[in-house]
């Protein structure tokens, strides 16, 4: 009984031990990047600035101090100590706006990555998987979308959904799914005739088994790396629709909307636009250095044998 007792015990701790070795080397060819483990960093800090954005931002960002109206930063003439990094054209506190506007960056990214990724998945799976006449159909639309410079195409799906948050997320969303779509049919390609799926086959495993459980999970990898990079595009997507005016909508905190609202006193007021410039290019750098960082990590040219 002991015996049996022992084996199943150490049946059972295999798994957890290779997950362990396996997330060991994975974060061992990571950490080799320094500029990946930096935008790791830089990106965690802005999440949890996003998570707990009440507690972290002095004022509410809608909150207006007629007394302040284009304050300068703290450390300009003028400033005052009790908005860190100036106020904007009606008095609201920049901090307060970029910190809540973290949210609504983070927030868009994430939804439009994870549209994009499913969506992208299933056709990609489909059209790899059957071919024929279902991958020409699939593969022709993606071209299709394609064809389109992206933030123009994003404009057009836009102004027939009508401007607004939501609608600029699912446009943004259309418009990155084409990438997921033949990357997902190339290595659907890749793996379907490999050794392990003909024998599932064989074995009796359905078309739905094959394609969800057998094969897609082998194929994660560059989907993740693609995710990734597709969220720095989502949220440089929303800005761009959100200073041309048909993305998120004022008083909306949005780091684009903000650029927007204040481009009329970039001589007067530079701050305005300098500091939610900054936080577009630092967020979305650090999501770069992390694509990089994963592109090594996942490659296995990359690793040494």
């Amino acid at each position: 009984m002991t015996d049996q007792t022992t084996a199943e015990a150490t049946a059972a701790s295999i798994p957890t031990g290779g997950r362990q070795r396996a997330f060991t080397e994975f974060w061992h060819y990571y950490s080799m990047n320094t500029g990946a483990v930096i935008g790791l960093v830089v990106f965690t800090a802005l999440v949890l600035v996003a998570i707990f954005a009440p507690l972290v931002a002095p004022h509410s960002p809608d909150e207006q101090f007629r007394d302040a109206l284009l304050a300068p930063p703290a450390w300009q003439e003028g400033g005052k100590s009790m908005f860190l990094l100036g106020t904007d054209a009606v008095g609201r506190d920049m901090l307060s706006r970029l910190i809540f506007g973290a949210r609504f960056s983070l927030f868009i990214g994430l939804v439009v990555v994870v549209f994009s990724l499913t969506s992208g998945i299933v056709l990609g799976v489909l059209a790899g998987y059957f071919r024929g006449w279902v991958d020409t159909l699939i593969m022709r639309v993606m071209d299709v979308i394609l064809a389109f410079p992206s933030l123009l195409l994003a404009l057009v799906l836009v102004a027939i959904l009508g401007p607004g948050l939501f609608n600029a997320m699912l446009a943004i969303a259309l418009v990155l799914q084409p990438h997921f779509a033949r990357l997902t049919r190339a290595a659907v390609m890749a793996e379907k005739n490999r050794e392990y799926v003909i024998s599932a086959k064989v074995a009796g495993a359905s078309h739905l088994r094959l394609m969800l459980k057998t094969i897609l999970p082998n194929c994660m990898a560059p989907l993740i790396v693609q995710a990734t990079l597709s969220f720095s595009n989502a949220i440089l997507e929303a800005a761009a629709l959100g200073f041309l005016g048909v993305g998120a909508q004022p008083p909306t905190p949005e780091w684009g909307t903000m650029l927007a609202t204040a481009r009329e006193f970039i001589l007067r007021a530079p701050w305005v636009v300098t500091f939610p410039g900054l936080a577009i290019l630092i967020t979305v750098l650090a999501i770069n250095l992390i694509g990089d960082g994963l592109r090594d990590a996942f490659d296995p040219k990359l690793k040494r044998s």
